[in-house]
């Protein structure tokens, strides 16, 4: 806490031309690295300059030097310069480490106010590359080693605080390999987004139809299945409506829709909620969406500019949670799909 305190009292002190030089600085890194799911480091992204060691190495190079030239020592000139090659050496090797490292976005997390979203990527290298820590905006630490032919893949959580979109921020990645004399590193920013969504607020009154939803979620017993309409099973359906002994029989997974289970949708409209706020409204209705997946409901969501139709599972849940999180975010959403789209594939139209 104390350190906290003492952070905030340095960002105030910040006089107005270190704050200029800081925004100059950041906004060129982001045209050298644009926004995108898909990165690959070149000697166009990357950075390298010496650590704290190699600042101490160079240091005694440069007393070992002038003891040289003070004494006129043969053996001291030989061990200089072997080691300044050893430096310039190991100031190619750290650079090569990272070129030719390809980092690729594959799902952005979703959840709830509170919960840790979690960023999947992918890393792919044309030749080896050893000891590649990768540094959330938060501090999250991830270090792998990436083998030509090989796909190497990590998690980096990401805190998720208020509902709308949540992006990653900037992804530092940096190698100190091999003597950790010099630092390389370049940032990766990814252009996709998870998705925070409501937080639950269990509304004052039920709406929606229970006991139509109630009715249609409930399994029917019998074996007649004159008056059902059979389909094969997708994600999301529940395994309660899984004809087992028909699978039993053809291997085939089929599910039945009993006559009457689609005859009255239960809605769950935005419009339910007169006198509540936007914010408030879409509480209520996650928690509506959480109680009626929790029951194995079938409902359909209706929410300004967007009807999601009747349905139950899993997928149809995660999709009304995203639709309710990025409710008024549509543009947002949109400009950092298409600045995606601009430098590399998103995994949103990947979705699609």
């Amino acid at each position: 806490m104390i350190r906290s305190q003492g952070f905030d009292r340095k960002e105030r002190r910040r006089t107005p031309n270190e704050g200029n030089i800081r925004r100059r600085w950041r906004g060129w890194v982001d045209r050298r690295i644009p926004l995108s799911d898909e990165q690959q480091f070149t000697q166009k992204n990357i950075f390298i300059l010496p650590s704290g060691a190699g600042l101490v190495f160079g240091l005694l190079l440069l007393v070992m030097l002038m003891t040289g030239i003070n004494y006129q020592n043969s053996l001291i000139y030989l061990l200089t310069f072997m080691l300044g090659a050893l430096f310039v050496a190991a100031m190619h090797q750290t650079h090569r480490n990272l070129a030719g490292l390809r980092l690729s976005l594959v799902s952005a997390g979703e959840g709830f106010p509170g919960d840790h979203l979690t960023f999947r990527i992918r890393a792919t290298a044309e030749k080896d590359a050893f000891g590649i820590q990768f540094i959330s905006p938060e501090g999250e630490t991830r270090r792998i080693n990436v083998v030509p032919g090989e796909i190497g893949e990590f998690e980096l959580p990401v805190p998720a605080r208020q509902r709308g979109p949540v992006p990653a921020g900037r992804i530092q990645v940096e190698t100190r390999f091999p003597f950790g004399l010099l630092k390389a590193w370049s940032w990766m920013r990814p252009g996709s987004t998870g998705v925070c969504y409501p937080r639950p607020v269990t509304p004052p009154y039920e709406t929606g139809g229970e006991e139509e939803g109630v009715q249609a979620s409930q399994p029917r017993k019998s074996d007649d299945l004159s008056h059902a309409d059979l389909r094969p099973w997708r994600q999301g359906d529940l395994s309660q409506r899984v004809l087992w002994k028909r699978f039993a029989r053809t291997g085939e997974m089929t599910i039945a829709d009993w006559e009457g289970e689609s005859g009255e949708p239960v809605w769950l409209d935005f419009n339910q909620f007169p006198g509540a706020d936007r914010e408030l409204r879409l509480s209520y209705l996650a928690a509506l969406v959480e109680s009626r997946s929790r029951a194995g409901q079938v409902f359909g969501l209706r929410i300004p500019g967007l009807t999601i139709e009747p349905d139950q599972g899993s997928a149809h849940r995660s999709r009304c949670l995203r639709a309710l999180g990025l409710c008024g975010f549509e543009k947002h959403v949109a400009e950092a799909g298409v600045a995606a789209a601009a430098g590399g594939e998103s995994v949103y139209a990947r979705a699609s």
